[in-house]
């Protein structure tokens, strides 16, 4: 058997290490690392070819990440969707890049819906909430938060563990009608960040 010179040895624990580094920064880094696909979100629609001209998103849904504590800090007005990335614009538009309306996923008030997430990496978590648009916004502008209702309608707690399953439930808010935007945040605990996804849904 040909003998492992030490030099040949400390060249692969090297290599390994610098690997494993790579890793880490790739699965802790900026790429991002979830976005909502039920109700779908418009990431999502644009990941999935559904919505034509988006741009980058088409290939990162996963990357819309941006500062977390909102409505307090986080993306600024009008940038909520696409958590203040300009090259994630077109999901702050409040129409498709070919000018039709987003499509719509129906929902139903004061019964539960579920909110599915797909996650390339499972970070320490401190909650997801969950915001909605008033009676009345308006439609024709980006999101914003004085369109949105202040207090989230559903709060998932996770106390900095990261989240075990894809999916959680909670109860849509009634006497909705209409087209209307949930907002999902995923609030990251050991980060300084948080994932947003916006989904139109129709009551």
């Amino acid at each position: 058997m040909r003998k492992t010179s030490k030099r040949t040895k400390a060249y692969a624990a090297l290599l390994g290490l610098t690997t494993v580094g790579a890793f880490a920064f790739s699965a802790g880094g900026a790429s991002g690392h979830g976005y909502t696909d039920l109700p779908v979100s418009r990431q999502k629609l644009c990941a999935n070819g559904g919505v034509s001209g988006c741009g980058d998103i088409q290939w990162e849904p996963q990357s819309v990440e941006g500062l977390k504590g909102f409505p307090a800090a986080g993306p600024a007005d009008g940038k909520i969707c696409s958590a203040g990335h300009g090259n994630f614009s077109a999901l702050d538009a409040a129409k498709q890049p070919n000018g039709n309306a987003w499509p719509t996923t129906k929902v139903t008030g004061g019964q539960s819906q579920t909110f599915r997430w797909q996650f390339t990496a499972r970070h320490s978590t401190t909650d997801f909430r969950y915001y909605i648009t008033k009676d009345g916004w308006d439609q024709s502008k980006p999101l914003t938060r004085s369109a949105l209702q202040t207090a989230p309608f559903l709060t998932v707690p996770f106390s900095g563990q990261p989240p075990a399953t894809l999916s959680h439930s909670g109860t849509l808010p009634s006497g909705k009608s209409g087209h209307h935007v949930i907002l999902a945040v995923w609030t990251v605990a050991d980060t300084a960040n948080a994932f947003y996804a916006c989904s139109d849904v129709t009551f």
